[in-house]
Order: structure tokens, then sequence, then C-alpha cells
């Protein structure tokens, strides 16, 4: 495996009868990383909501996209990771001058909230379930979501140095009581405990598996590969100028005849002048013509 590469795995333990989701991000991750100056306890919480994002739609059958979102008040009062079910990764955070360098989670003022979020593209329904945020460690915190929720004993395992993020996760399958293991459960989680932060980053992926469960027959069950993208759009900004109001709209044409309206997750520019949005508001498929810039 290249450093370069982004990639995810989804394998079987065929004697365990466990399932399980391996994630590295590099290039992506650093794609994500660039386009603010985060601070090291903010970057590092936001790479490990990134890689999750990713890790959780290996176990999903959908076409649309699953974010992960900080809901709080305080020093950090956005943290946002989101993956599409064809591998488009896309995050940001936002943080206040007086974030201490030892930030923890669990200090975020209020009752602050991890929102797991699936928005279906092909129903359009939506799906949500909160985490409470009662530890520091984003891993514990997914692994006691899936336990509540959706009742499956779940091991999720985070790691990132800074210009790379790796994730390795864990589930039950559903049991069948004729060949249901006892100790297949407590067994890989002993195997699992092995796995240092430097291999989880650093082994190949198929290395790794082999290395952990050679005696669970792994089957790699597909492959995907990942990447930095974006949804966003002229179409999307525009629909976003219509829910604001003609007047309104109008009102944010600066003097130099311009709307700029800039994407916080890529840094595309979206300029549109009084006569883009005059048409907005008489066409409801217009986006306006004058011009896109990345």
């Amino acid at each position: 495996m290249s450093d370069h590469d982004d990639i995810l795995y989804r394998f079987l333990l065929e004697q365990a009868q466990l399932r399980g989701v391996l994630v590295h991000l590099n290039d992506s991750w650093r794609q994500v990383r660039d386009r603010a100056d985060y601070p090291p306890v903010v970057g590092d919480l936001l790479a490990r909501a990134l890689t999750a994002s990713a890790l959780f739609t290996g176990n999903i059958k959908f076409e649309g996209s699953l974010s992960i979102q900080l809901k709080a008040a305080g020093a950090m009062n956005l943290l946002f990771a989101e993956c599409s079910h064809d591998g488009r990764l896309r995050g940001l955070a936002r943080w206040q001058p007086e974030l201490p360098g030892d930030f923890r989670l669990t200090a975020t003022a209020g009752e602050p909230l991890l929102a797991i979020t699936i928005d279906n593209a092909v129903t359009g329904q939506r799906y949500q379930g909160l985490v409470p945020v009662d530890d520091d460690d984003p891993g514990v915190l997914f692994e006691r979501y899936f336990e509540r929720s959706e009742q499956l004993p779940t091991r999720v395992l985070l790691a990132c140095d800074g210009e790379r993020c790796a994730g390795l996760m864990l589930q039950q399958l559903p049991a069948n009581e004729q060949n249901a293991d006892p100790d297949a459960w407590n067994r890989v989680g002993h195997l699992l405990a092995t796995v240092s932060p430097e291999e989880l980053l650093g082994l190949d992926p198929e290395r790794l598996l082999l290395r952990l469960f050679h005696e669970e027959t792994v089957r790699v069950l597909a492959t995907q590969p990942l990447t930095f993208g974006c949804r966003c759009s002229r179409e999307r900004v525009a629909g976003m100028l219509r829910t604001l109001g003609r007047e309104e709209a109008l009102a944010s044409v600066q003097s130099d005849g311009r709307i700029e309206v800039t994407c916080e997750f890529c840094n595309t520019h979206y300029h549109f002048d009084a006569v883009d949005v005059e048409q907005i508001f008489r066409d409801p498929a217009a986006v306006g013509t004058s011009g896109t810039e990345h």
C-alpha cells in the first residue's frame, strides 16, 4: 500500500462470525486539514470524526451521505465530518480563541451531543442518532452509540498522527444460535487490544488484518477508494440565496456589484450579480451566470 492510498476495506471474520471495516485516510485528510489553521487538539478530533464517518458507511447499503456533528456551545462550537456512499469525504471545525491546548470533549459547555445523521438521497429520508458526550475518547462514544441505539456490540479504534488517519471497527453479526461461538467476541477483543496506533496507521491493511486475525479466517468482502470531495454547487448556492428572499439577497450585493459566497469545505468562490439574483427569483431553475472560481 502506498502512503498516499485512501481506502476502505470491508471484511468478515468467518470463524468468529464478526464483520469489520478498516479505513486509511492520507491525502483526503490532508486536504481537509489544510483548509484551516487547526489547533492540534481540534485537528485530532476532526481527523477521528472524519475517519469514523468513513468507517460507518462500510456496513450500510444506501445512496447518500453519513455525517458526524458535534452539537455544542463554548470554545469549540462546531465539528462536522461527512462521507458519501461513494467515498467522498469533507469536514470542518470552528473554535474560539480561548480554546485551551488541552481541550477535552467533556469540558464542552452545556450538554454536548454527537449527532450521527444518515441522509438517503434516493428516498429523501433522514435518520439521526444522538450520542451523549460522556467520555473524551470518540471511539468509546461511538461504541456506546451502537450498543444503545442498535444493540450491536461494537469496537471502534481510531488513530491519527497529524498527517494520516486510520480506523478499525468490529461488530457482531446477528446471532445464529446453532453456530454461535460464545467466546468469539472476547477472543477477538483481546486480539484487537494488541494493536498500537502506530500499527493501525503504518501497516498495510491486509497485512494488519492477517497479523491480528489469521486464526479467524479473514475474508475481504470489498474495497473502496476514498477521496476528498465537496457537494457544493452553483445550484445549491442559488437555492440558499432563494431561501433568503429577494430583498435580502439583493441587499447582499457588494459595492463591486456582486455577491460572493465561499464554500467553507473546499474554498470555492461563487459570484452572483444583481441580474443573477433577479433571474434566480424569476425562474426556479435559474442559477445565474456571472461565475465560479476555485
